[in-house]
């Protein structure tokens, strides 16, 4: 293929190659040609031009496929124009001797077809260069098409269409002859030439102004009549050209002289009067319509209907959303006046009125709701409802009217029907979509929604009552706050007008559908009011018999209510069921003789009566199975079953009974037989076995019924077959736009679908999908597919025997039948046994034995030659399944061979479609059958069938059931993928575009043979890239065919090779292509264009931005309008946009992913775009108020029909891309600030430092930082949190709530002292005020608390009057809380209450911790400053303020506030109690939470526990549990609810309880609180609860009294261990194991402070005199013993070992001898790891005081062993010569442990003396096991254990002679080391050594190493110190010397200070030296001076010897002195000024 990437087709290679090679090197030579033209340069091309025109022209003759002459014609068009164009007129003239050839042989077709697509897209790309050739040319063209086939036809409307593109108005002379020839093809019998001729005809009126204004009527007749037995593709083009039209017609102004005279200026009434009379009258004329008139035999065929339907939104988009707004009364008066009285005709058949209010209902949704801003949709529903008041009056002026014509008025109230089914419908959905934006509409009492809504409730027809309750279910979606208000005004009617048989029906459907909308209101409604309907309901089933006018309507409406009760879930039923399972038991008669008295008494009536109320009954009770499961307990269910042997006893005998009382019983019969199949089969079938044979009788003779003539299958199969087979069966099953309209279609003329009437009990079921009305089929159809869903579930549980007799009687009644009827009880029977074949697959059952096979097989193989499409397809499912379900190699062969021996024979279209698709199903089920012949066979008979030219449909199906071949026959199918891919490239190239369903069926294959090799593409072989390139030839092929589900296979193709091979795919094109298709009208092509965007972006997002932006700017072709806005705000914004209109949910989501993963990897960069796209949506809900006002003036001006306005109207979009986006993308805009802020985290800091961030951008502007748009993120949030939409204040909170807590801490440059966020503190005051208003929803109220908090905690603000505003609203809250549970809202339900009350709890409990945690601060910072000097006291004064001012605002509210924290705890702790303690609740529920709602409230209990812990446990603290409230039982809340009066019995409680208790059990409550949540964390416990849970627990032990208690209770201290060690083994975050080791150091801190106290009790108790005999206090007793499991001591050990091993894996001497762990290699821990690591050394070192002597001495090995193995780990040298954190603690822990008075203790000392020893054995090995990595090893750290050692034990330990001579050479040897700092430590801790008061430690130290030093120091006389390192190390050495002379014996003094003063001399400089020396000698000179002047007073005598001695020191030493004080009276003449600095610095220089 490489051989055909060059500019002149390489005719050498193209000459070897095979016939179909050769097709596919010229397609792809073609291409590369195609993107090669444009970028050539013009010389080239001249040169070339001759050569390249021949081969292009020659090609011509080659019969080229649909593909390739597309690509000739646009190359050669390409050419001319780039090139010169003088031959053009040779090739046009060859084109059109082509044409003209008289040859009609088919191998002529495609040479003649190439020839006319070349002339189209010559024209197309020439135009009017060619001059006026194109006269001849469309005369020849127009002259072929007389004889044409279709393709023929098809070709030439394109090729014509092509060229009036061209040639714009030159055309003019031929527009006649080119729209008489379209309008022959637009009624033409092949669709894709109706198509063609649309598309030419749309073409053609832009420049043919007589097809709008003289022809305009005869071409809307035209297209009535082009939609007669149209296709879905059909109705689509013509409705747009039918739209378009009008819409000209409308607004067009310039009309030329010659048509003046007879033209008429159309107004908006002509152009609906026209669009009317097609949808009324359809397309017969206005003549011959009366004739039929009159015999009464006219209806409008549907699909005319239909495509009226869409031409109607199309003409209404073109004119666009302002033209609507303008003229929406007019427009909605004449839609509504379709279904209304005044066309009697369109309306007469129920049938007929469902099919037209369907259409209505479609015209309203897409224009008003996909049209329409919010605002404008507010606008629509006042005029909506102004229209169903006009019809209200109307009918109450029929209904009072009694006069005698009132049969002329009843028929006018039926006809109104109709009109206000639509309205309410429409109102409903609007309103459903506005969503809580719609609030201020319900408000407004002039238009009076709700009014008008519940008034027509009393509609005489039963239709208009439905929906007007459907219409209140929408109002209670949207508005939450309204669904507690409607229903009491409701049930309060249904009692009022009992008697009223319109009132009882249509309030119970009304109170119904609310309760259906309870469930979508996640704020629900006070839990009462179910027994307000239950007793309701019961009253009205108890009252039916009494009045026999209205029993059948209190019967159904009683059982109604109890049925929709049931969608209550079980928390509300459970209360009732005992009264409803009685009401169950009574509906049914309780004996089969009871059922026979029954049916001899009864007449029509009173069993019309019955049937309902037992029909409603079985409703009752199915509804409480689905949606009360929880109930469902084996007892409920044997109370269910009594009645039901009864209900199947009736059902037996309804034909009986039918029969008896004739007619009016018919429906009352079907729907109980329906109700009562629903119901069993959702139970579980056990339950009524024993009916099994009764009902399985009635289902055979429902099923086989062969009077019912309704063809089902397109309600039945569908879920059947599966998903991708139904692909094969056209658009018409597939999703669309306008899938609500086209289902009509569908399904034949006799019934319309489903509408709300037929079943009332559906109002109360979830919606089905998006907002549209619940559409229940026909009784007739229901009880069909209820018991084929029956049979299903029962046949899987009878007995083989029964299952062969069910079998056979189904196949007789088959065998019985004829005809059409055959084929309805085929369908029946086939979807009746795919189901039952389902369900034995999903139990594992097997069918049966072999006659049960056979029986099953003949019964589907019938099916499987059905004329019926979707049948074959059930049927060749149902084989698969059954092969399934058998699961025998053998009998799935013998299926496989039934079919290859029909495919082999027969020759007729159906029975080859239904078995090759049967062989491509069986592999679906059995993952492959794997046999190759089998596979082998397969493939070849479905290759030779998808090359049957004859006939598209066995291609389509034999194609289809390849692909599934491919997909599933897995690695096997390897050999066959060449040979596949050639056959699918070969028929892609040769297959007409007209047959679409052969080109969708070749992309399937395409798809899954890309699948099947997967990343193997990626392969650089030459195999593979020959595959490759076949795959994206084929791609290239499908997105230029004009089918557009062909081009979305393409994409989804692409989609594929871009996962596995992502740089072979062309991304810029494949990016254009998605481009194109983001608002194509087919809504399949959309989805798979976002899928693939989203796939794309989660890779190259901004690759994927760029060139959709590049591929805007070099387009010169207009874009569609959502395309032009990629030039402006990016492809981001077209998403967004698109997210706006889009109405499916599927792609919303998508958009939405897409968007999201954009953000991700782009927000950081593209900051001010993201963020200025996200403020023009939410800016929206600013201007929300404030444009209403401006609009209304547009509104009023006369409309003057002028066009300018139309076009223009758009214009000033460009200001604000996003007019009026809806709520949900507003929020969603919301959610995305928040994404990138969390981005911006992730992104560095300089996002947060407005500082750094200033700077960075001064350094490059192009660099954007989040800090620089904090005022537009505080707007957006203000904008958000004060919206309508609730769901955007959540967001819009929610926000703000980020921003608080990302930005707190950013300082203010230019005020010191002051953060960013404070100057937007009104801001955020004013967006958290609505919030608090009363009428706001709780929600929205809880979320504010908690950004009240967020605010107050964040400390932005110091000034308190500032704060005061924000506290007040939190005041506000607690004052409602006080009030208590009887002052709740009555709107929600009872746990919404307590979600506030706890919202505002934990928002008080967060400002009082950080409070109190400031407070502490500021003490740590007080004590702190202390210690400096001096600190500013302003600075200091103003923290303190602020904190204690904070501190201050709790205080006044803290004392209700405890007692509020308590009882939430107390709550929380009951709500904790497993399931078995439910009788220990309290039966009226807790103090914050009903019984009734404990379940909805716990979740908020959950949310907000942890910070009130902590908040509680702070507060005991603080009191240091010492006051106990004088008032404790007396409290100001409604009931007392301190917890010690909780859950007790009144009898039994004392009077009062002693402060001990109180506190008792206050400490209790938070001990086990935070036990039992810490024993079993959640998985998806936040963090934060965790640690406010541990700091809750710190606190507590922080006060001596909790200490008290747990250090006396060891078993709960052990428990306590235990729980955090567990806890530090699941949780990995340091910051919660720091909390856990502090907790465990308190916990131990208590155990020590107990021990010590029982110490000293009993020497006080027993006194000195009896010590022997005194008893061991603390673990190990006398055996030193330690228990595991009882042992504090233990437990800690295992803790802490737990946290050293976890850092530091090397300590674990098992790890240490396995070869994982290099030996002497150090590791450097992280920085929380240090810490971790030394808090659990800190705990080791205080466990030796919590055991006895004993105890001690079994502890302290495994002690000492982790402190010097934590050491010998860590001690590694850092650069500046710290000691790293770890090495520091283990020291220090050394340090405590060695001065434990257990090492002095007379029981334990040897024992201790030993173990000493080894230890300091231990660290002086230290060295020696280092080999070649000494450098790593830091010997100070070492040198200082050794110190501590020397120091810290008893001189026995140390003294041994063989350890002291060890220890004194690692000294040596450091001494001798040439690292300064080493030195210099050395020297430190020499001093501490020779310092030591024992003799026997220090002497033997002095006398090896003095010597040394000394010499060291005499040494340096010579060398000078070089830098301060070097300065150090002498000062150091003087220090110590120092310290040697003081300790010397006094004979021995004299001799050392002799020695010592010369060398301190020789360190004095003289005045000229001292000017040049170096600063190291300076600072030594002054340190020696220091020193000499210290020691000079105190050794005078030998001082004065020394001096006398030698001059030249003495000389010496006064110069320096004399040159010390010269120094010193210049530094004072200095800071004589400064008088306050001087003093100390003076005091410093007399002491020297």
């Amino acid at each position: 293929m490489e051989l055909a990437h060059s500019l002149l087709l390489n005719e050498e290679a193209y000459n070897q190659l095979g016939e179909f090679q050769k097709a596919e090197f010229i397609f792809e030579w073609l291409q590369f040609l195609e993107k090669l033209l444009p970028v050539t340069s013009r010389a080239d091309i001249r040169e070339n031009q001759k050569k390249l025109v021949e081969q292009l022209t020659s090609l011509l003759n080659n019969s080229p496929g649909p593909p390739t002459r597309r690509l000739i014609a646009k190359n050669l068009a390409v050419l001319y124009s780039t090139g010169d164009t003088f031959s053009v007129y040779q090739t046009i003239d060859k084109c059109n001797e082509l044409i003209r050839s008289k040859d009609d042989s088919p191998s002529y077709l495609p040479t003649k077809l190439a020839a006319v697509v070349c002339l189209g897209y010559l024209y197309k790309k020439l135009g009017r260069i060619l001059g006026n050739s194109f006269t001849d040319t469309v005369g020849n063209v127009l002259k072929a098409m007389k004889n044409a086939e279709s393709q023929g036809r098809y070709e030439i409307m394109l090729s014509l269409q092509n060229i009036l593109n061209g040639l714009g108005a030159a055309a003019i002379p031929c527009h006649r002859d080119i729209y008489k020839a379209a309008r022959s093809c637009l009624t033409d019998r092949s669709m894709a030439v109706r198509c063609a001729a649309a598309k030419c005809l749309l073409e053609l009126q832009n420049e043919a102004i007589f097809m709008w204004s003289t022809d305009l009527d005869s071409v809307v007749t035209l297209c009535f009549k082009s939609f007669e037995g149209s296709n879905y593709d059909v109705r689509l083009a013509v409705s747009k050209l039918l739209g378009t039209v009008l819409a000209r017609a409308l607004t067009s102004k310039q009309i030329t002289a010659s048509t003046k005279h007879n033209f008429r200026r159309i107004s908006l009434e002509d152009v609906m009067e026209l669009l009317g009379t097609g949808f009324l009258r359809g397309s017969c004329g206005f003549l011959r319509a009366s004739g039929d008139m009159l015999k009464g035999t006219s209806s409008v065929s549907r699909d005319v209907r239909v495509g009226v339907t869409q031409a109607y939104v199309v003409f209404v988009s073109t004119l666009g959303a302002q033209w609507l707004e303008r003229n929406f009364s007019a427009f909605l008066s004449h839609i509504l006046d379709l279904v209304s009285q005044s066309h009697p005709k369109a309306v007469q058949s129920p049938v007929d009125a469902i099919g037209c209010r369907r259409c209505v209902s479609f015209i309203l949704r897409a224009t008003v709701g996909g049209l329409l801003g919010e605002k404008a949709q507010i606008a629509a529903a006042k005029e909506i409802c102004q229209a169903i008041w006009k019809l209200k009056k109307v009918v109450d002026a029929a209904i009072s009217d009694g006069n005698l014509e009132t049969k002329i008025n009843t028929a006018d109230v039926t006809a109104s029907q109709h009109v206000l089914v639509c309205a309410l419908q429409e109102l409903g959905s609007l309103i459903h979509g506005l969503g809580t934006t719609a609030a201020p509409l319900l408000q407004d009492s002039s238009t009076g929604v709700l009014e008008a809504v519940i008034s027509v409730i009393l509609h005489p027809t039963i239709s208009v009552r439905l929906t007007a309750a459907w219409c209140l279910r929408c109002i209670a979606v949207a508005l939450p706050s309204y669904v507690s208000l409607l229903l009491d005004r409701c049930i309060e009617r249904l009692s009022a007008l009992k008697s009223c048989p319109e009132a009882v029906t249509g309030y119970s459907f009304a109170v119904a559908a609310l309760l259906g909308a309870v469930k979508h209101c996640p704020l629900g409604i006070p839990h009462g009011k179910g027994k307000v309907i239950m007793t309701v309901a019961e009253d009205l089933l108890c009252s039916a018999s009494q009045n026999s006018r209205i029993s059948l309507q209190r019967m159904q409406a009683g059982w109604l209510l109890v049925a929709a009760l049931m969608t209550l879930g079980p928390a509300v039923v459970q209360h009732h069921l005992p009264r409803i399972l009685l009401l169950w038991k009574c509906i049914f008669p309780s004996s089969p003789k009871d059922l026979e008295t029954e049916k001899t008494r009864g007449d029509a009536f009173t069993w019309q009566v019955t049937l309902e109320g037992r029909a409603g009954a079985l409703c009752a009770i199915k509804s409480f199975v689905s949606h009360c499961a929880g109930l469902l307990t084996d007892e409920v269910v044997q109370r269910l079953l009594p009645p039901l042997p009864s209900a199947v006893d009736l059902l037996t005998q309804l034909s009986s009974i039918y029969k008896s009382y004739g007619n009016s019983l018919k429906t009352p019969s079907t729907v109980y037989r329906q109700k009562l199949y629903e119901l069993l089969a959702v139970l579980p079938p056990k339950a009524y076995e024993g009916d099994f044979s009764a009902v399985l009788k009635e289902l055979v003779t429902d099923l086989t019924v062969a009077d019912s003539q309704i063809d089902a299958s397109a309600f039945l199969l569908p879920s059947l077959c599966h998903e991708n087979d139904l692909l094969l069966l056209g658009p018409l099953l597939q999703e669309t736009d306008h899938r609500f309209i086209e289902e009509q279609l569908l399904l034949g003329n006799s019934i319309a679908g489903g509408s709300l009437e037929y079943d009332p009990y559906s109002i109360y079921e979830k919606f089905a999908k998006g907002d549209s009305v619940p559409k229940p089929l026909p009784p007739a159809l229901s009880v069909i597919s209820a018991a084929s869903r029956l049979f299903g579930v029962m046949f899987s549980h009878i007995t083989e025997s029964h299952r062969l007799q069910v079998l056979e009687q189904l196949l007789n009644s088959i065998k019985q039948t004829k005809g059409s009827r055959q084929q309805i009880v085929q369908l029946h029977v086939v979807s009746a046994f795919s189901t039952s074949l389902k369900h034995l697959a999903n139990c594992k059952g097997s069918l049966g034995s072999e006659e049960v096979r056979r029986s099953a097989l003949m019964l589907v193989m019938g099916a499987l030659e059905s004329n019926n499409p979707l049948l074959r397809c059930a049927a060749a499912e149902c084989l698969a399944r059954l092969a399934q379900v058998v699961s025998d190699s053998a009998f799935t062969a013998g299926l496989a061979q039934v079919s290859f021996d029909k495919l082999k024979s027969a020759r007729d279209v159906v029975s080859r479609t239904g078995h090759s698709l049967a062989l491509g199903c069986l592999y679906r089920y059995l993952g492959g059958i794997s046999s190759t012949q089998h596979l082998n066979a397969c493939v070849g008979i479905l290759y030779t069938l998808s090359q049957d030219s004859t006939s598209p449909d066995v291609q389509a199906w034999a194609l289809h059931s390849l692909s599934l071949i491919v997909d599933l026959a897995g690695p096997l199918y390897h050999v066959h993928v060449e040979p596949t891919l050639s056959l699918v490239l070969m028929l892609l190239l040769s297959v007409p575009p007209a047959y679409a369903e052969v080109h969708q069926s070749l992309g399937r294959c395409l798809n899954t043979l890309i699948t099947t090799l997967g990343p193997e593409l990626q392969g650089s072989s030459t195999a593979v890239s020959a595959l490759r390139t076949s795959c994206l030839l084929g791609c290239a092929v499908m997105q230029d065919n004009p089918d557009c589900l062909v081009q979305a296979q393409a994409i989804s193709c692409l989609q594929q090779l871009h996962m596995f091979a992502p740089r072979h795919v062309n991304l810029s094109n494949l990016v254009s292509c998605l481009c194109m298709n983001l608002c194509s009208s087919y809504l399949l092509l959309r989805r798979a264009g976002v899928a693939c965007l989203r796939q794309l972006v989660q890779r190259e997002a901004a690759e994927v931005s760029e060139y959709a932006v590049a591929l805007v700017k070099e387009s010169k072709e207009d874009f569609t309008p959502a395309d032009v806005n990629i030039r402006e705000i990016g492809l981001e914004g077209a998403l967004l946009g698109l997210l706006d209109k889009e109405l499916d949910p599927r792609l919303c989501q998508d958009i939405k992913e897409t968007l999201t993963h954009m953000l991700t990897s782009m927000a950081v960069e593209k900051l001010s775009f993201w963020l200025k796209l996200c403020k023009d949506v939410l800016a929206a809900s600013a201007d929300f108020n404030t444009v209403a006002s401006i609009d209304t003036t547009q509104e009023e001006e006369p409309a003057k029909g002028d066009d300018v306005s139309v076009l223009t109207s758009d214009s000033d979009d460009r200001f604000h891309p996003f007019r009026n986006p809806r709520w949900s993308t507003r929020v969603f805009a919301a959610e995305c600030v928040c994404k990138i802020i969390s981005q911006c985290e992730n992104a560095g800091s300089a996002h947060f430092d407005i500082t750094l961030a200033q700077e960075r951008k001064q350094r490059d502007s192009r660099d954007d930082f989040l800090v620089l748009h904090l005022a537009d993120l505080v707007r957006m949030a203000f904008m958000a949190a004060t919206d309508h939409s609730d769901q955007l204040r959540l967001s819009g909170l929610q926000m703000l709530q980020i921003i608080v807590r990302k930005f707190a801490a950013v300082p203010e440059p230019e005020f010191p002292g002051h953060v960013i966020l404070e100057q937007y503190q009104a801001n955020v005051g004013a967006a958290l005020r609505p919030a608090f208003a009363p009428e706001t929803p709780p929600d929205v109220t809880a979320k504010a608390c908690q950004v009240c908090s967020a605010w107050i905690a964040s400390g932005v603000v110091s000034d308190l009057n500032d704060l005061r505003r924000v506290h007040q609203l939190l005041v506000s809250s607690l004052l409602k809380v006080q009030a208590g549970k009887e002052a709740q809202n009555e709107q929600y339900n009872e746990s919404t209450s307590t979600m506030e009350v706890l919202a505002v709890l934990k928002a008080w409990a967060e400002v009082y911790i950080v409070a109190v945690e400031k407070q502490k601060n500021q003490s740590d910072i007080h004590k702190h400053s202390l210690k400096m000097v001096n600190s500013s006291e302003e600075s200091y004064r103003d923290i303190t303020f602020s904190a204690s001012g904070l501190l201050d605002l709790v205080q006044t509210d803290l004392g209700t506030l405890s007692k509020l924290w308590l009882a939430a705890l107390q709550d929380f702790a009951l709500l904790t109690l497993p399931p078995e303690y439910a009788s220990h609740l309290p039966a009226e529920g807790g103090t914050f939470y009903t019984a009734e709602t404990i379940e909805n409230a716990r979740p908020h209990y959950y949310n907000s526990w942890a910070l009130i812990l902590y908040a509680t446990a702070l507060w005991l603290t603080s009191t240091g549990f010492i006051v106990v409230d004088p008032d404790e039982g007396v409290t100001n809340l409604s009931r007392p609810v301190t917890p010690t009066t909780m859950c007790q019995d009144s009898s039994t409680r004392p009077l009062v309880k002693s402060p001990e208790d109180v506190n008792t059990d206050r400490f209790h409550l938070i001990l086990g609180i935070s036990v039992e949540f810490l024993c079993s964390p959640r998985s998806d416990a936040a963090m934060e609860n965790i640690i406010a849970c541990l700091h809750a627990l710190q606190a507590l032990f922080d006060v001596p009294w909790p200490r008290s208690k747990i250090g006396g209770d060891q078993e709960l201290g052990v428990e306590l261990l235990n729980v955090l060690h567990r806890l530090i083994l699941t949780r990995e975050s340091p910051d919660i194991q720091l909390a856990a080791l502090e907790v465990v150091r308190l916990i131990l801190f208590a155990a020590q402070e107990h021990v010590k106290e029982k110490r000293r009790s009993a020497e006080v108790d027993d006194g000195a005199a009896e010590k022997e005999t005194l008893p061991e206090f603390g673990e190990g007793k006398d055996t030193g013993g330690l228990v595991p499991g009882k042992s504090l001591v233990f437990a800690t050990l295992e803790l802490c070992v737990c946290i050293l091993v976890r850092q530091l894996p090397q300590l674990n001497p098992k790890l240490t001898c396995s070869p994982a762990v290099p030996p002497g290699k150090h590791l450097l821990l992280s920085e929380d790891g240090s810490r971790l690591v030394a808090a659990a050394l800190v705990i080791l070192s205080d466990v030796p005081a919590v055991c006895s002597p004993e105890g001690s001495v079994s502890v302290l090995p495994t002690i000492l062993y982790l402190i010097i193995g934590v050491l010998k780990e860590t001690a590694v040298k850092l650069q500046d010569g710290q000691l790293p954190l770890t090495v520091a603690a283990s020291l220090q822990a050394l340090k405590g442990l060695l001065s434990s008075p257990m090492a002095r203790a007379e029981k334990s000392q040897n024992a201790w003396t030993d173990l000493l020893r080894s230890a300091l054995v231990t660290v002086l090995d230290c060295w020696d096991q280092v080999d070649g990595l000494l450098q790593e090893l830091d010997e100070v750290s070492l040198l200082t254990a050794i110190t501590v050692f020397v120091m810290s034990t008893s001189p026995e330990v140390s003294t041994v002679e063989c350890l002291q001579k060890r220890c004194i050479e690692k000294f040596k040897t450091a001494l001798d080391s040439k690292d300064p700092l080493v030195q210099c430590k050395c020297y430190q801790l020499l001093l501490s050594i020779f310092q030591h008061p024992n003799k026997t430690v220090s002497y033997p130290y002095i006398h090896s190493l003095a010597p040394s030093i000394v010499g060291k120091l005499q040494e340096t006389e010579k060398a000078k110190p070089e830098n301060a390192a070097e300065l150090q190390v002498i000062q150091e050495g003087i220090k110590v010397v120092t310290a040697l002379t003081a300790a010397a014996e006094e004979q021995h003094r004299a001799h050392l200070v002799a020695c010592f003063l010369p060398i301190l001399i020789s360190f004095l400089l003289d005045e000229n030296a001292l000017v040049s020396a170096t600063i190291s000698a300076k600072n030594l000179h002054e340190f020696a001076l220091q020193t000499l002047m210290q020691i000079g007073p105190q050794y005078s005598s030998v001082f004065k010897k020394l001096m006398a001695s030698s001059p030249t020191m003495k000389a010496r030493l006064e110069s320096a002195i004399k040159g010390n004080q010269e120094s010193i009276k210049v530094k004072t003449t200095k800071h004589a000024k400064n008088p306050g600095k001087s003093s100390s610095i003076q005091l410093k220089t007399n002491f020297l």
